[in-house]
C-alpha cells in the first residue's frame, strides 16, 4: 500500500521542478560587418539590419552585388574639425543603382546620427538608393527625425557604424577639396580635389 502511494506521489512532487526549468536563451546572431577598402586604406562597418532592416539590407545588397566596387567618396562637408560628413556611392549610375527604398526614420529605428554613423541621404521621403554618408561628430540634432519640427521632419535613415579604421575615414574627411569643382552643378566647394576610390566592399565574418 505504501509503495503504491509513493508511486502516485513521486510524479506530483517532480512536476513543479519540471515546470521551473528555464529554457536556454536563444543566441542573438551577430550583426553583419563589411570592410570597405579604399585607395587611402580600409575601414569596417557594422550594419544594424535588425533595427533598420530596410536601409541596412539595401546597403548590403550594394555590397553583395559588388555595386560599390569602383565607386568613390565624392563629397566632403567639413563644418569644423571632426564635424561634418563624407559621402560615397554609385552616383545614380544606371548600371549600378537599385530601386528606391522606404524611409526608416530614427524615431522608428532608434539609431541616431552620432560620430561615425552611416546614413542614407535622400531628397523626398522614400527616394534613398545607392548613396551613403558617414557622420563625423554628433549630428543627431540636425539629421535625426524630429516630430516637433514643421514640414518634412523625418530626417535621414541611420543604419550602421564604423567599428574599425576610423582613422581612414578621417583621412578622407581631412583631404583638400576643390574650391571650384562641382558635380552636375551641385556640391561646389565640397568636392575632393582627388576623390578617393573604393576598391572593394565585402562582407567579413564578425
Amino acid at each position: 500500500m505504501i509503495r503504491s502511494m509513493l508511486a502516485l506521489l513521486l510524479p506530483l512532487l517532480a512536476a513543479p521542478a519540471l515546470a521551473q526549468t528555464v529554457p536556454a536563451p536563444v543566441p542573438v546572431p551577430a550583426l553583419p560587418r563589411v570592410t570597405i577598402t579604399t585607395a587611402q586604406g580600409a575601414f569596417t562597418v557594422e550594419v544594424d539590419n535588425v533595427h533598420a532592416p530596410i536601409t541596412g539590407n539595401n546597403f548590403l545588397r550594394y555590397v553583395d552585388q559588388k555595386r560599390l566596387d569602383g565607386a568613390s567618396f565624392y563629397r566632403v562637408v567639413k563644418v569644423a574639425d571632426h564635424y561634418g560628413f563624407v559621402q560615397f556611392g554609385v552616383q545614380n549610375a544606371p548600371a549600378k543603382v537599385l530601386p528606391p527604398i522606404r524611409h526608416e526614420p530614427t524615431t522608428q529605428t532608434g539609431i541616431q546620427h552620432l560620430d561615425f554613423t552611416l546614413s542614407s541621404p535622400r531628397r523626398a521621403v522614400g527616394t534613398a538608393q545607392g548613396e551613403f554618408t558617414i557622420m563625423l561628430g554628433d549630428q543627431s540634432a540636425s539629421m535625426d527625425a524630429d516630430p516637433a519640427k514643421p514640414g518634412d521632419n523625418l530626417g535621414y535613415a541611420a543604419f550602421a557604424h564604423v567599428v574599425e579604421g576610423q582613422d581612414v575615414v578621417l583621412k578622407i574627411f581631412d583631404a583638400p577639396v576643390s574650391p571650384d569643382a562641382s558635380i552636375r552643378g551641385a556640391f561646389k566647394g565640397e568636392v575632393p580635389a582627388a576623390p578617393v576610390k573604393i576598391l572593394t566592399a565585402r562582407r567579413i565574418k564578425p
